[in-house]
Order: C-alpha cells, then sequence, then structure tokens
C-alpha cells in the first residue's frame, strides 16, 4: 500500500478553516429553525421572547389551530395545485426547448439562444405583466401564476449544456429505427438525464412553493391566495382575522401559532429535497460546465 501524501502546515490550515466556517454557517441555519419548532410546541402559559431550544412544555394546541383555520388550509391547496401544475409545466417546456437548442444542425441555433438569454437581461416590467394577464382573463386563476414564468432562462441554459453533453451516438440507432424527435427525446435522452431533471424539479418546485409576490398581485378572492400570503400576512401584519384566534385563546399564543405555522409552511419542501439529492450536485455541475 502506498505511502499516504502527507500534507503541508498550508493545506491542514485550510481544511480546518474550512470545516470550522461549513459547522458555524450549518448552526446559523439550523438554529432559527430549531427555535421555531420549539416555539411552535410551547404552550401558551410557557411563552416568553427567550432564545432557549428546549421548551418548557408540550402542546399540540397551536398546530391544531393552524390546521383548523380555513385561510391555511386554502393557502396550503392552492400552493400545492401551483406547485403541482408550475413544475410539471416548465420542466416540459424547458426540456424541450433545451433539447432543440442543443442540436448543432437547428437552423439559426445560435441566434434562437441569443433570442432566449435577452430576456434574462431585459422584461416588461410589473404594470405590462399586471395588464397582459388582465386582458388575457388570467385575474383569479392558477394560471396567472404559472404562464407569465412558465420557462426560466436560466434553467433552460443549463439544461441545454447538459444535452449538448451527451453523446450524439445514443440517438443514432433510434433514428436509423425510424423514431422521431419526440420519441428520442422522451425515450432515450429523458432517462439518461436524471440528474438534469432533478434539478430543473427541485429548482422549479422551490420557486413555486416559496413564491407569494405575484399571488397577491394576482389573486383578488382570500380563498384563492397561496400559503405563503397566508403566512406573510399572519407573521409581518398578525393578522388577527387570518389567525383566528378568538376561540381559544387561553390555549394559544400568538408567536406560538406564528411559529407553528412557517414550520407546516416550510417541512414539505424540506422533506421533498431529500429524495433529488443525488441526482441533484450532478446535474448543477454537468449543466454548468459543459457547452
Amino acid at each position: 500500500m502506498a505511502a499516504r501524501k502527507k500534507r503541508s502546515i498550508g493545506e491542514l490550515t485550510f481544511e480546518y478553516l474550512n470545516y470550522t466556517v461549513l459547522i458555524f454557517t450549518s448552526l446559523a441555519m439550523v438554529y432559527p429553525f430549531l427555535f421555531l419548532l420549539s416555539l411552535s410546541i410551547t404552550p401558551s402559559e410557557f411563552t416568553t421572547v427567550s432564545l432557549n431550544l428546549m421548551p418548557k412544555g408540550f402542546t399540540w394546541n397551536n398546530y391544531e389551530q393552524v390546521f383548523n383555520n380555513e385561510y391555511i388550509l386554502f393557502g396550503f391547496a392552492n400552493t400545492l395545485l401551483r406547485t403541482a401544475i408550475g413544475t410539471v409545466a416548465t420542466l416540459f417546456v424547458t426540456v424541450c426547448t433545451a433539447y432543440v437548442l442543443s442540436k448543432r444542425y437547428y437552423p439559426n441555433r445560435t441566434f434562437w439562444t441569443m433570442f432566449v438569454v435577452f430576456t434574462m437581461f431585459f422584461g416588461g416590467g410589473l404594470i405590462p405583466n399586471y395588464l397582459l394577464v388582465k386582458e388575457l382573463g388570467l385575474m383569479n386563476t392558477v394560471w396567472a401564476l404559472v404562464l407569465p414564468g412558465l420557462i426560466n432562462t436560466f434553467q433552460m441554459i443549463i439544461a441545454r449544456n447538459f444535452f449538448l453533453s451527451l453523446p450524439e451516438s445514443i440517438e443514432e440507432s433510434a433514428r436509423i429505427d425510424g423514431a422521431n424527435d419526440l420519441r428520442i427525446l422522451f425515450s432515450i435522452v429523458l432517462p439518461v438525464s436524471m440528474p438534469i431533471v432533478a434539478t430543473l424539479t427541485l429548482w422549479t418546485a422551490v420557486h413555486h412553493w416559496n413564491a407569494w409576490f405575484d399571488s397577491m398581485i394576482y389573486m383578488q378572492s382570500g380563498d384563492k391566495q397561496v400559503l405563503q400570503v397566508v403566512l406573510r400576512r399572519i407573521v409581518l401584519e398578525g393578522s388577527d382575522t387570518m389567525m383566528d384566534l378568538s376561540s381559544d385563546m387561553e390555549h394559544v399564543s400568538r408567536e406560538s401559532v406564528k411559529a407553528a405555522t412557517i414550520i407546516v409552511t416550510t417541512l414539505p419542501i424540506i422533506c421533498f429535497y431529500p429524495f433529488l439529492q443525488k441526482h441533484f450536485v450532478k446535474g448543477v455541475m454537468i449543466g454548468s460546465l459543459k457547452g
């Protein structure tokens, strides 16, 4: 067995410094979530402004208050609907566009690529977008949240670069057998492109799950608002109407209900990430370096 190479003082110092920074960064990110989790299960009589991670008691009343709130339930359903439709639609359009622009035989490929990239730097602005959505009759519908941002230029470029890294030989046999481009894309290319598909899925799902500004603009009914708008009104505005604490004030506190609402809002997308993690890093690295 070959002797292990002895590392210099500088290499060891950099490694330990790197680990230290990463550990403190991780703690800085995890601590607020643990604090909110502790606060969300703390009974109202023990709720105080402190930085302790260990709750002084335990209760599910705060979560019961959250799940009994019709605004939160409507928001949760609207967010799930938006995330599902938006992710599937965006993934389909982005993959199709990226696949076409990755083909060297596509006429004027460079021009159309630059035409799409142009939209990364220049846009119509808020008022033209609002007028366009209104004139198309999309107000107060889920399509107002999905169609204006149906394709993300940056994600399309990443997917295009990934497809460019695939060898052309994997398509040749299928083309000889008479398969068209759609059949090749969905039957041959996509099964070997799971890293980039997982990456785009995670990016798009997180975007739609966290988005709130467009819902606040385009949704005119309270039962059509997404969960993030409801959360914003509860946490930032302290809306008693949204919190609906009048019936159970003796069992819960506003701060605990706010914490429980944040946990309920954040947990689903956190649980979604581990299923795509093994593909995520590979997709980002290949898609960003090739092409």
